[in-house]
């Protein structure tokens, strides 16, 4: 379905250059907006400006909802994730069903609670910033779980510094630049890059490099798949 959902995505990009061609933004009586909101208006004074009142309520409507879905889906991924790989890990290793759902309630309304406090008293224009820094933060556990995939060469050591050296000099990079992009210079030539990408060659090189070093300290061992077939059923 992914490649689906980026091509709605897609789409809904175009409405950004609608806006545009419909010149909303040098409308007088979109200015307050476009003042208070900046670009973030330009959708919906495109709907104010194309469609009957009527209509323009069911399309705000939509959108209020539209945004509420994918916040619900990620404080309920979030809740999952903690309540099975660090509550059930380290606190309660044998919960019943009853406790673990309890858990898992407490925790995506915590999750909420901080997403509104963070809608309310953070400035917006540092949203995008800090999805684009998730994007730095995630593409850091490539190595680790995708290329573990497909082979077990990787020292967990040398995987687990190279993460650490990703999440590092990204969260560094991004802060320093205040932007997704990072100007390297190689040889005189400038190659600007998204941070992510950067970070993660950096981070597959660290773990590369490790791998062989580590062996070589602990003495070389075979690293088996220890997954049974009970591991697949919950």
């Amino acid at each position: 379905m992914l490649p689906g959902y980026s091509f709605m995505l897609g789409l809904l990009a175009l409405i950004g250059f609608f806006a545009i061609a419909a010149g909303v933004g040098a409308m007088p009586e979109y200015a307050p907006g476009f003042k208070q909101f900046g670009n973030n208006f330009a959708v919906p004074a495109l709907i104010l400006h194309s469609f009957p009142s009527w209509f323009v309520g069911i399309a705000f409507a939509a959108i209020a909802i539209g945004a509420l879905v994918p916040a619900a889906i990620m404080s309920i991924a979030a809740a999952n994730l903690y309540t099975r790989n660090i509550h059930r890990e380290f606190i309660n290793a044998n919960p019943t069903d009853k406790q673990e759902a309890q858990m898992a309630k407490l925790v995506s309304l915590i999750v909420k609670f901080g997403a509104l406090v963070f809608i309310l008293f953070v400035p917006t224009q540092y949203a995008i910033q800090l999805q684009l820094l998730g994007g730095i933060w995630i593409i850091q556990t490539l190595p680790a779980v995708l290329l573990g995939v497909y082979t077990r060469w990787f020292n967990d050591w040398a995987l687990l510094l190279g993460w650490l050296v990703g999440i590092v000099t990204g969260t560094w990079t991004a802060a320093a630049n205040l932007t997704p992009t990072f100007p390297l210079t190689l040889f005189g030539f400038g190659i600007p890059g998204y941070t992510a990408l950067y970070t993660f060659i950096l981070n597959l090189f660290v773990a590369v490099v490790l791998t062989p070093i580590f062996d070589g300290l602990s003495g070389a061992r075979a690293r088996h798949d220890d997954t049974a077939a009970a591991d697949y059923s919950a």
